[in-house]
């Protein structure tokens, strides 16, 4: 609602909105909530958009914003290859050569229907992208300065099934392996049935990719699982991670945690709090219960108390901080690489992130470090980020 005074002020200004939130079928009860906006886009669809400024007849062409991902619309309706052409199409203007890590989306949709998850119903069955697509973007994104790209999906490691038995995802981080001038990939997020061995002998093969990886497991109880229709057991999540660990020994995890969702006792809660207490993650991305619209979860009765979902939230991010706080502790003294993102706000020091996905920030006046590689030795570790000195 913040922008229908802009467009009160400048009617001939275009607005639009895109994502989930639309979806791929009908906006009318999100045009009538919000009249002022001009156009509304199921999520990576910019045809309605570019449609009303030809229509419009704009004298000027706006500068080119839409990514390859946005370009491959037609090829999923006309089953032909897009190829991208110019690097100019990927980045708006004022961020070539700015960016140091750009995103790009591998596969579209999911064929999962978890009872908590709004993603199929707003974004369709899976539709992977072609390679070739794929490399292309990649290609353009590199001239204009990225270094790391992380590839994505709501369940990435998918990637490919939806169009027979190859390429893979372990194909794919081959292919973009080998873009000159590359430095890092990765790639989420993951789900625990689909982190193959093929896939782990990729990470631990390709000095591209990095070693971290994103596996929620949502919930540390098995029955709350089997309501979820997450498709295995915490012993199942505790053995992968086991797996993980064993090939690829710097690697960092990352998960998710869902807390509050209908008909959870206190019991399984602390089931879901003693197995990230047993695992020591990395990350543990949490969130409170909300139900989404058609999902089967909305059609339950939402009886944990708003607060009582804050309390479980509040005591994950505790335990997390204790454990991260032991973990990173274990760097000091030692010498790790970052990418380096920017310079810090208000600060006198750069930022970026080691190769397992750790916070890191250094001082250094003379060189300038944005978009390299930095060797720094850690001097001071906290639960959210480490310092060092550049070497």
């Amino acid at each position: 609602m913040s922008l229908k005074p802009l467009k009160a002020a400048r009617p001939d200004l275009v607005l639009g909105l895109m994502g989930c939130l639309v979806g791929v079928r009908d906006a009318s009860p999100l045009q009538k909530r919000f009249p002022f906006v001009d156009v509304f886009l199921p999520p990576s669809d910019p045809t309605r958009l570019v449609e009303l400024l030809c229509a419009r007849g704009t004298p000027t062409q706006p500068s080119p914003v839409l990514t390859g991902e946005d370009y491959a619309i037609e090829q999923r309706e006309t089953e032909t290859r897009y190829e991208l052409q110019d690097a100019d199409l990927v980045l708006p203007i004022n961020e070539r050569g700015e960016l140091v890590s750009a995103h790009i989306p591998i596969i579209y949709g999911c064929n999962h229907v978890c009872t908590f998850c709004i993603i199929p119903y707003r974004r369709g069955r899976e539709r992977s992208r072609s390679i070739g697509e794929i490399a292309a973007e990649a290609r353009a994104l590199v001239k204009q300065g990225v270094k790391e790209i992380t590839l994505l999906g709501q369940i990435v490691d998918r990637y490919g099934y939806d169009v027979g038995d190859d390429p893979r995802l372990p194909d794919l981080l081959r292919a973009i392996h080998d873009i000159e001038e590359l430095e890092r990939i990765r790639f989420l997020t993951s789900h625990p049935l689909y982190m193959t061995d093929a896939l782990l002998d990729a990470i631990a093969a390709l000095p591209k990719v990095c070693e971290h990886v994103e596996v929620p497991v949502q919930s540390g109880d098995d029955a709350m699982l089997a309501k979820m229709k997450r498709g295995y057991t915490v012993d199942d999540y505790r053995a992968l991670v086991a797996k993980i660990r064993a090939r690829v020994p710097t690697v960092g995890i990352a998960t998710d945690i869902i807390v509050g969702m209908p008909g959870e006792t206190e019991a399984q809660f602390l089931n879901t709090y003693n197995l990230l207490k047993e695992l020591e993650l990395d990350v543990a991305h949490v969130a409170m219960f909300s139900p989404r619209p058609n999902t089967v979860a909305a059609r339950w009765d939402d009886d944990v108390p708003p607060e009582e979902k804050e309390r479980r939230r509040k005591a994950i991010d505790d335990l997390q901080a204790e454990i991260l706080a032991q973990i990173n502790a274990r760097f000091l003294g030692q010498t790790v690489e970052v990418l380096v993102e920017d310079a810090a706000r208000n600060k006198n020091r750069w930022k970026g992130r080691t190769r397992n996905n750790k916070l890191v920030f250094f001082e250094d006046d003379a060189r300038e470090w944005k978009g390299k590689l930095a060797r720094v030795k850690i001097e001071w570790a906290g639960p959210w980020s480490m310092i060092g000195q550049v070497e």
